[in-house]
């Protein structure tokens, strides 16, 4: 009836015999009537110029009323209440979760389903599922630590990835140490150090792999001080890897030292001979390789370095499974593969030999090189002993210790791994090292 009424008052200015319409036709055909009493008609308009222009018009759209109504009504203009627009589809796009991971720079390749858990693993994994369960509130932070390949990484990345899969609008982030480091350097120097701090302070979960590299440096713990509390404060959740315990980081300051230990700090133990088989499974089905159980317990009795088995898989599949074109992996292909591994990489080569090398290269004894002394001039030549033994003449860790009258294969474990991080930062170590492989005649 309202919409009738007002139309009919339009229609009192549309004048069909003249090519052009008065200026008022157009304006009031933008307008509403939304509501009459007694006294009162309120003209509702789409923008304030009509309004402004209609109510100079008021007195002469009250006589047209007037003749429609027979009563003497008074016209208030007000502005159309606009409703909000729903925003178009295009506009509300929700990005893919694999984009959402790659924004959180997680690896595509770990999750939690390509994650063997056996009993060296099994207490870091029931932690993270914990915290996926309920993020900055069960164990803040969680501190994994492990020596290299055991899966902290994974195991970090995996719990990442599932607090972003339950909830995408979580603000995760994965970050190695030395990349924390190179960014807040470069923030400090391009003076973008409040940039800096939006980024990981206003974080729901933040990740940082090696954890151990801002050790010493004093601007770095500070800031990473203030992030840690930032994040934490505000119901986040951090989760630490490490390659040792906080109480066993050299140079951390106290500070921080006491809040990695406020949370739950968890070791990985290397992987035993029952996960390396399943790491094995697991990468093979992964890659679309076929591979026979029994053979897979052969590659995992005779490699030990998790992040050697992937290497070794590979090579078998490449060298020896494509070019005999058989359907599987099997212990034959794997035999071929280790026996031509010992005849073109280890010769003839024996325990003395290695022993032998290292005593006359140090210009030690060996009795010395076996002895419990723990001076370095004898410790350091008796670790590289172990590396070579177990790298090259793939010895077991008990037959190690048996060789060099070690109590237990824990010391060999020890020894390896120091080693291995020595060969990675230390070019001199890398360099004597590689004169004693050559002088053996060893390789890879």
């Amino acid at each position: 009836m309202l919409e009738e009424l007002w139309q009919k008052l339009i229609s009192f200015y549309h004048k069909p015999e003249k090519e052009n319409l008065p200026v008022i036709y157009s304006i009031l055909q933008q307008t509403k009537l939304i509501e009459i009493s007694e006294e009162e008609a309120v003209v509702a308009c789409e923008n304030n110029g009509a309004r402004f222009f209609l109510e100079k018009k008021t007195k002469e759209l009250e006589g047209k009323l007037f003749l429609l109504t027979k009563k003497r009504l008074k016209i208030r203009f007000v502005l159309l209440e606009k409703k909000t627009k729903k925003t178009p589809p295009l506009l509300s796009y929700q990005p893919t979760i694999e984009a959402l991971f790659e924004n959180a720079h997680l690896p595509l390749k770990y999750s939690f389903e390509n994650f063997a858990v056996s009993s060296t693993n099994q207490v870091a994994f029931a932690a993270s599922q914990a915290v996926v369960a309920n993020p900055g509130k069960n164990y803040n932070p969680l501190f994994i630590y492990g020596g290299v390949g055991v899966g902290k990484t994974h195991l970090a990345s995996a719990t990442g990835r599932k607090i972003l899969e339950n909830n995408p609008k979580k603000k995760v982030l994965f970050c190695p140490g030395d990349l924390f480091i190179n960014e807040l350097i470069e923030s400090i120097q391009e003076k973008t150090t409040q940039k800096f701090r939006r980024k990981y302070r206003l974080l729901d979960v933040l990740i940082i792999d090696d954890i151990q590299f801002i050790a010493g440096k004093e601007r770095v713990q500070e800031e990473f001080f203030h992030t840690f509390n930032s994040i934490v404060s505000a119901g986040g959740q951090i989760i630490l890897t490490s390659d040792r315990p906080p109480n066993e980081i050299k140079k951390l300051e106290e500070r921080l030292r006491s809040r990695f230990l406020g949370g739950l700090t968890v070791d990985i133990q290397p992987p035993d001979f029952e996960l390396r088989t399943a790491i094995l499974l697991i990468k093979a089905k992964e890659k679309g390789i076929f591979l026979d159980i029994e053979a897979a317990k052969i590659i995992a009795e005779r490699v030990v370095d998790c992040r050697a088995l992937e290497g070794t898989l590979l090579t078998i599949f490449a060298n020896f499974f494509v070019k005999e074109k058989k359907e599987k992996i099997d212990l034959e292909v794997v035999e071929k593969y280790f026996s031509s591994q010992t005849k073109n990489n280890q010769k003839k080569v024996t325990v003395d030999d290695v022993l032998k090398n290292i005593c006359s290269f140090y210009n030690i004894k060996l009795s010395q090189l076996k002895s419990d002394s723990r001076i370095s001039n004898f410790v350091f030549p008796r670790q590289v002993a172990m590396y070579i033994l177990r790298e090259y003449l793939k010895m077991k860790q008990e037959e190690i210790a048996y060789v060099l009258k070690r109590k237990d294969h824990t010391t060999i474990i020890h020894g390896v791994e120091k080693v291995r991080q020595l060969l990675l930062k230390n070019p001199l170590i890398k360099e004597e090292i590689d004169k004693l492989i050559q002088n053996l005649n060893l390789s890879t």
